[in-house]
């Protein structure tokens, strides 16, 4: 049980993550923010978008008289179509994604929280509503929306692998899971299938350090999880090699399945690799005026 001090000591350390992780991650939006995404097509919203020729049932409030003023036909001003949407994020923070290869590579769950905190500002500027699975935080609108993001993101999980929170699926919402996806599937199996009985589509992003894809290990190795409650030792790593690579690209398959079944996206973002191209691609695919491609 942790005493007064431990847990005062735990807050602090969350706490100084919060101001560096918020400002990583607007700094990253802001780097390739695409702008707000509304609908291209016509309807209720604040924002032009367009004049159009005036039809026969138009009504003449809408006539826009400055623009028909320069010519002899007059225009109608359309506006476009901005109906918020709820998206709903699961950043993974068990022990197993708090791995490093390098000390020159961020840890798994740095690269998720800043990814997952960065879509979310982008999505909040183009008007959207963002929360968290589960119902600890719902989707709402605004900047202190942001910052609680951010501060629940701070905050780790002591467990080996945790699964993703599937309750409180918003009707219709799109959702994002990024996780290393090592532990059980059968969570991951359970929150998609409930997703998609509620109409909601999403991504997965499947985050994992390059050595997981390489697995550069030789001779005497102990290969220990995060959390300390699995070991497994061995003399010639290498033998193990074209087993594990098997099974990783089992896991792939079957969570590339579990997409094409539910109707999500399913990437494969490295550490190594730019947190920008992996944002790029993230914002694109929750893009609501494009759907869900198959």
């Amino acid at each position: 049980m942790k005493t007064p001090a431990t847990l005062r000591a735990d807050a602090e350390a969350q706490a100084a993550r919060f101001p560096d992780l918020l400002a990583r991650a607007e700094h990253l939006a802001g780097a390739v923010l695409l702008g707000a995404h509304g609908r291209r097509r016509a309807g209720v919203g604040d924002d032009f978008w367009q004049y159009r020729p005036a039809q026969a049932g138009d009504s003449r409030r809408r006539i826009d008289y400055r623009r028909s003023a320069m010519g002899d036909q007059e225009f109608v001003r359309e506006r476009e179509w901005q109906i918020a949407q709820s998206v709903m994020l699961w950043v993974d923070q068990g022990a197993s994604m708090r791995f490093s290869s390098d000390v020159k590579l961020p840890q798994k769950i740095d690269r998720a929280r800043l990814l997952g905190l960065a879509v979310a500002i982008m999505l909040q500027r183009g008007g959207e509503r963002v929360g968290l699975t589960g119902t600890a935080l719902p989707p709402r609108s605004g900047r202190p929306q942001i910052l609680r993001l951010a501060e629940m993101f701070c905050k780790d999980d002591p467990a080996d692998y945790a699964p993703p929170e599937h309750r409180a699926m918003v009707p219709h919402a799109r959702a994002l899971f990024i996780s290393d996806f090592m532990g059980d599937l059968e969570g991951v199996t359970l929150a998609l299938t409930k997703a998609a009985d509620r109409g909601v589509r999403g991504v997965l992003c499947h985050l994992l350090d390059p050595s997981e894809e390489a697995f550069p290990f030789s001779g005497r190795t102990i290969f220990q999880s995060i959390g300390g409650t699995l070991s497994h030792e061995t003399l010639k790593a290498s033998d193990l090699k074209s087993r594990y690579l098997e099974r990783l690209a089992e896991r792939k398959s079957e969570l590339q399945r579990l997409c094409a079944l539910t109707g999500w996206h399913y990437g494969v973002h490295h550490t190594n690799a730019s947190a920008q191209s992996a944002l790029l691609w993230l914002y694109s695919a929750l893009d609501t005026r494009a759907g869900m491609a198959a």
